[in-house]
């Protein structure tokens, strides 16, 4: 079956089904520019991100993570939602049961406007409190280092799921709920290699949902779902709803 045929028969499906989920990953954030945080240039290119994100290397010397942090919102700051981040707003507004489940951090879902969406891996434009554990937006480039809560005066740290932590439970309960009851799961731009998402896909289909890949390149599980379809998410996610 060609691409057109996939389209059209996921544009099929679609329309028949009312319980939708999607899985997003880095792919549909590239197309709006969002770099890999595994930098090339200066100071980060001593750094293994495994040595910068975790709750032992923010214990040990947590301006330099936070100047990390702060390094990674500016090369974003500019980026915007593109046009598959907006087909998957106007997705979710045809009603039914719908849920967007994201691993990536930069907020874009939120900023084009979707409303029912799981960040497992945490926002970068988010602050958790490490004393009184209040979270909240914070857009500041660059932020206040070392930043505090406006509550506490605790030391506020990324609202980021670091290396050896736990997803979060309600995120992580949202998530297996919308895999077990949808009808079609849209896996979009992540090839599909890090756990807990890895699995998500065959989660779905073991309760009966028809699973599509929409990515750049085939990935490990391109053969296990029932459609696999290559291109870019901003060109391909709009033809789904044209």
């Amino acid at each position: 079956m060609n691409t057109s045929a996939m389209i059209q028969e996921l544009k099929t499906r679609l329309a028949r089904h009312t319980a939708v989920t999607v899985l997003t990953g880095a792919g549909i954030s590239a197309d709006s520019g969002v770099p890999t945080f595994r930098g090339q240039d200066g100071l980060w290119n001593n750094y293994r991100p495994e040595e910068l994100a975790s709750p032992e290397a923010f214990d040990r010397d947590p301006r330099l993570v936070w100047e990390w942090y702060n390094w990674r919102r500016n090369l974003i700051r500019n980026c915007q939602p593109n046009p598959a981040h907006y087909a998957l707003v106007d997705l979710e507004r045809r009603g039914g049961t719908f849920r967007i489940i994201t691993q990536n951090v930069d907020g874009l879902h939120t900023l084009a406007g979707s409303q029912r969406v799981s960040e497992i891996h945490g926002n970068i434009w988010k602050v958790r409190c490490t004393r009184c554990g209040r979270t909240a937006v914070n857009r500041e480039v660059p932020i206040a280092i070392l930043p505090h809560c406006s509550h506490c005066q605790g030391l506020l740290r990324p609202h980021i799921v670091w290396f050896g932590e736990s997803l979060d439970p309600v995120d992580l309960q949202q998530s297996h709920d919308a895999l077990r009851q949808c009808e079609l799961l849209l896996i979009i731009g992540t090839s599909g290699v890090v756990y807990p998402a890895a699995s998500f896909g065959s989660v779905a289909k073991e309760h009966g949902a028809f699973v599509a890949e929409l990515n750049r390149d085939p990935t490990p599980h391109s053969d296990l779902v029932d459609m696999a379809i290559h291109g870019s998410a901003q060109d391909l996610v709009p033809q789904l709803l044209a």
